[in-house]
This record gives C-alpha cells, sequence and structure tokens, in this order.
C-alpha cells in the first residue's frame, strides 16, 4: 500500500481572520482526490472546530492530516494551558472563551462535542501547563 498522503498546518493564535485555512484547504485536498462528499463534510466541520479552539484557547497549535482511502486521520497539537477538567469540556454550551471571543460569534462550547459528534474516532489527552493533544479519524466507507 501507497504511503499516506500527509498534511501540516500551524494555526496562529488569536488570529479569528486565518482559523479556518486549515479545513478549507483540507476540505478541497479530499474534493481533488474524490474522497466520499459525506466524509469530506464530516472531516471539515471537525478540523474547523479544533482549529478555532486552537485559536482561541491555546495560543495556536499543529495540525498534522494522514489521509489513506480508508482513513481521514488529524492531530492536533498544542503547548496551551491544558484542560483541567476534559469531561467538563466536552460537556455541550461549557466554554471558557472570553467575552471578545464569544461577541465575534466564538466559544458558544461545542467545540469539543461537535469534533466528536463528527468523527468515528476521537481521543483527547492534556496536562494542565504542558498543552492538549486530540486524536480524531473520519472513516470513508459506509
Amino acid at each position: 500500500m501507497a504511503e499516506p498522503i500527509r498534511l501540516d498546518y500551524v494555526v496562529p493564535g488569536d488570529d479569528f481572520t486565518r482559523a479556518g485555512e486549515a479545513s478549507a484547504d483540507l476540505k478541497s485536498r479530499l474534493k481533488s482526490l474524490g474522497f466520499p462528499p459525506a466524509a469530506i463534510r464530516r472531516a471539515a466541520i471537525a478540523l474547523y472546530e479544533g482549529e478555532i479552539n486552537l485559536a482561541i484557547h491555546a495560543g495556536g497549535g499543529r495540525i498534522t492530516v494522514a489521509l489513506t482511502p480508508e482513513r481521514i486521520e488529524m492531530a492536533l497539537d498544542d503547548e496551551g494551558p491544558g484542560i483541567p477538567d476534559i469531561a467538563l469540556a466536552m460537556s455541550e454550551g461549557y466554554s471558557t472563551a472570553p467575552d471578545e471571543v464569544r461577541s465575534l460569534g466564538f466559544g458558544a462550547g461545542m467545540g469539543l462535542p461537535n469534533m466528536k459528534k463528527y468523527t468515528d474516532e476521537f481521543s483527547i489527552a492534556s496536562t494542565v501547563g504542558e498543552g492538549t493533544h486530540i486524536r480524531m479519524a473520519v472513516l470513508t466507507a459506509g
């Protein structure tokens, strides 16, 4: 089998004008490679939510995507403040976004829940003071 296609992105912190570039690029690449539309949609939504979280909460971070015909794997890594209570952070509507971010229409507390909802595999590990690591995958076959 051929090596997976690897895509690397850097998400700057607190720059909402650029948040969404990685997910838009991934969506375009998946379309050009002929991935199923439903898989493209789910991967793009999950990655967009991750990008926004990196910009809002972590001061930016790195995204690595690995593509095979069967899987769209996404890894998000940051060196931000970490998440003290992952279960609470996974609750729909829970948010630690500051008011200025909320006034821009972000920070509704749906980022992590949507990342899990739109992927087939989801895991999160976080250490306070060190950062957060999220792994997601969308399977391309029904």
